[in-house]
């Protein structure tokens, strides 16, 4: 147990916050013996890329380090990884690649660990987690017992579950089960992947292909949290009703939509903010990214209160402007 540890390299934003208490675990048993007895506020970090910290943590903080991929079930068709929530998303991407496994290549360079993975349903270029989850096993923090919850348990949404929303700080996950294919079953109908591929020249991608195309696509459009503190997209495409749609289209006819059933649309994010004229402006230490109006970025010595009130900005400009009211994909606290 640590006392009075600054979170800035903790988390992608880069922010600083002083944790009055910080340990990590790498066991099951280990996480059980960190909260049995805690009468603090509890914190679980994992790899910190989808929080924003405010303001100091008067309690207790712990990392989850439990690591380990191991193959559980094996067939013809497909293959269940147990995985540990601990391990880096991204390596674990390419583990799967390196083992000809199918299904997460799309999601490749996503920043954060396998654990938060699951809570934020993650996805990208046509593919989420929810297509490729098995299980997951979790700790309840209040009783110390392991309990597995099905797909259907963790009622994934669109960057949610249960975990974001009727479970939030009640469990921490321990390990993921994926299903993934030992079949060739690649997703490149992605606009910008296609793109991409053919920029190579390339006809019949192979599964390294599709995440190096990616990994380009994603390079050139997101900073590098390290050189840059972010936490990748900050909000939430809004789904609205076509109403709102069409009443965009009076003034800007091209704006892009995609159905999600006979009444409602998603329109995205990004579009919104940079027609509204945020991409690129800086606001103080902080700013919209100057490639992607999605990804609010820290110059350096901004503190998560100056990044918070840039956002509450855009969302009250988007409302003004166009009548959504965008929500955060990124946790505040």
């Amino acid at each position: 147990m640590q006392t009075n540890i600054d979170l800035k390299g903790y988390t992608t934003f880069g922010v600083s916050s002083i944790a009055s208490h910080f340990a990590t675990f790498s066991t099951i048993e280990e996480a059980r013996e960190l909260v049995k007895n805690n009468t603090r506020e509890l914190l679980v970090l994992g790899g910190g890329s989808n929080l924003l910290l405010t303001k100091n943590f008067e309690g207790l903080v712990v990392k989850n380090e439990i690591k380990g991929i191991t193959c559980v079930e094996l067939n013809q068709n497909d293959v269940i990884l147990k995985v540990g929530a601990g391990e880096v998303w991204h390596e674990f991407v390419i583990y799967t690649i390196e083992n000809n496994y199918y299904g997460i290549e799309n999601m490749s360079l996503i920043p954060g660990s396998v654990g938060a993975s699951p809570m934020q349903n993650i996805g990208a270029y046509g593919v989420e987690i929810k297509d490729v989850f098995e299980k997951l096993e979790a700790l309840e923090i209040a009783s110390g017992k392991i309990h597995t919850f099905s797909k259907e348990e963790c009622a994934f949404g669109y960057r949610e579950s249960v975990f974001k929303r009727n479970l939030k700080g009640k469990y921490i996950i321990t390990n993921v089960f994926f299903r993934l294919s030992l079949q060739e079953n690649l997703n490149t109908k992605y606009g910008a992947i296609e793109a991409e591929l053919a920029s190579k020249g390339i006809t019949k991608a192979t599964t390294k292909e599709v995440s190096d195309a990616v990994i380009a696509i994603r390079s050139s459009k997101l900073p590098n949290p390290v050189e840059l503190g972010n936490a990748g997209s900050f909000f939430k495409n809004p789904v609205v009703p076509v109403e709102i749609l069409n009443q965009i289209k009076i003034n800007y006819k091209n704006v892009p939509s995609y159905p999600v059933d006979d009444h409602s649309v998603k329109i995205p994010a990004g579009w919104l903010i940079e027609t509204a004229g945020w991409k690129g402006k800086q606001v103080g230490n902080c700013g919209v990214h100057k490639n992607q109006a999605l990804v609010l970025v820290n110059y350096g010595g901004a503190n998560g209160n100056e990044i918070l009130a840039l956002s509450t900005e855009i969302i009250e400009d988007i409302k003004t402007k166009f009548g959504i009211e965008l929500e955060r994909e990124v946790n505040i606290l």
